[in-house]
């Protein structure tokens, strides 16, 4: 087994672990998803379902997911089914109805998503990636979820004391030394040392302690890791406990899924569940105690100029004109919303349904992943073959009427085109289309 010889030999001598985990995590992967309940469900090879997590389900089998345009179109989520855990901890949360979320390290998308979920179009959730390239990852696997009640921030945990109280959960998924990652990425290995899992630890303290302001008294923070060591683990738990005014949240947690060292948090651990490596905590913010530690804090980050103006609204939704764009935002949480967006540094608001141009407005990609919003006539459902092409970004002999069109594959949308008679300009944004040979 090619593991780090110090992981291997604190794995081995860990009673809360064993030599079983180094064997586990020499074997097969398993596959799980998770269903959009918004869009239309795929037909793959289902093995069973995930107990711990609605519309979840192992596959018999990996497929190629770029080649499904159903995935493309936002239907289903390739998902490690340990994260999931998220949905169980969520629905046994004490919280308001329509709650405000965080999702701090948001990308590449799958608690997002999976938060998106579990709020049902209630509440709005905030999703943040601290790095720029992988925040426009995540704010494409947002818009293809199909939410108007999300935001898509990016911003560093210390920027969010800009929201002081704000939000009623906050979720830290916390960069890791990704201990749980060795079997499904096995190039992880060589990147584990003792002196990766005392950085991580520092780090994570630091995030959590950041974003502590941002928290509601009372309000729940999740801690997550991918990892299975006590410093990034339990020693960060009690740390919370101990310096930032936090409780322990006890939950119903069904086995497999076992308690964590000194009964601290949950374990996702291969070879005794059907996941990759996976920790969670939950600590609630005590109503009369305030942090004993205060990170310095960043005092000049710009305000964001982006001043949206009233456009119109409906009765579920307000609209807003954004420089060139029209954006929608849920009426119920429409003040807080404009509230983020005023204070932090903005990915994605709302759902964008057009673009103003000189001739009048072009519809916008977003527009046709929203469920709630997309309500347009001129379609063309093409065949799988042809769905692959047009998210190629191929061009070929198609008929319709001039204009704006709507494509779509099993009558779910996948983007635009402009018809012009005896050619189409095909719409679909350049950075999401598929690279691979697809004949």
């Amino acid at each position: 087994m090619n593991f780090p010889e110090a992981f291997a030999h604190r794995v081995t001598n860990d009673p809360f672990l064993g030599e079983a985990l180094l064997h586990a995590l020499d074997a097969e992967v398993p596959v799980s998803v998770r269903f959009n309940p918004r869009k239309t469900t795929p037909e793959l090879s289902i093995k069973s379902a995930i107990p711990w997590c609605k519309n979840a389900f192992y596959l018999n089998e990996r497929p190629q997911f770029t080649l499904d345009p159903l995935f493309h179109a936002g239907c289903y989520y390739p998902q490690e089914a340990g994260s999931m855990v998220l949905d169980l901890v969520l629905s046994q949360l004490e919280i308001p109805e329509s709650p405000a979320i965080l999702d701090l390290c948001g990308a590449p998308g799958g608690k997002s998503t999976l938060i998106a979920s579990y709020l049902n179009e209630k509440g709005f959730l905030v999703s943040n990636e601290v790095i720029h390239a992988r925040s426009r990852i995540l704010k494409e696997n947002m818009t293809k979820w199909g939410n108007s009640n999300t935001v898509v921030t990016n911003n560093d945990p210390r920027d969010f004391d800009r929201l002081p109280d704000f939000f009623d959960v906050i979720v830290v998924d916390a960069p890791c030394s990704g201990e749980g990652m060795f079997r499904k990425d096995p190039d992880s290995r060589n990147e584990w040392s003792e002196d990766a899992v005392i950085l991580c630890s520092a780090r994570q303290k630091r995030i959590v302690a950041d974003v502590w302001t941002a928290l509601k008294p009372g309000g729940f923070l999740i801690y997550s890791t991918c990892t299975f060591n006590e410093q990034e683990n339990e020693q960060n738990v009690t740390f919370m406990c101990d310096e930032l005014g936090a409780s322990l949240v006890e939950l119903s947690i069904p086995s497999p899924i076992q308690k964590g060292r000194d009964g601290l948090g949950y374990y996702c651990i291969p070879g005794v569940t059907e996941t990759e490596g996976f920790f969670i905590a939950v600590l609630q913010k005590d109503e009369d105690k305030t942090a004993r530690i205060k990170w310095e804090t960043k005092k000049d980050m710009r305000k964001t100029s982006l001043e949206p103006q009233t456009f119109t609204k409906t009765d579920s939704s307000v609209f807003y004109q954004w420089n060139e764009l029209i954006l929608a935002f849920p009426i119920d949480t429409n003040e807080q919303m404009q509230h983020v967006v005023a204070q932090m540094r903005i990915v994605k608001a709302g759902t964008v349904i057009g673009e103003i141009q000189r001739k009048g407005m072009n519809p916008h990609e977003e527009l046709a992943f929203n469920p709630s919003l997309i309500h347009y006539s001129e379609r063309i459902d093409l065949s799988r073959e042809k769905a692959l092409h047009y998210l190629h970004g191929d061009t070929f002999p198609l008929d319709g009427k001039h204009g704006f069109q709507l494509i779509t594959y099993q009558n779910e949308p996948l983007g635009w085109i402009k018809h012009l008679g005896n050619r189409f300009n095909n719409l679909y944004p350049k950075e999401w289309r598929i690279r691979m040979k697809i004949d």
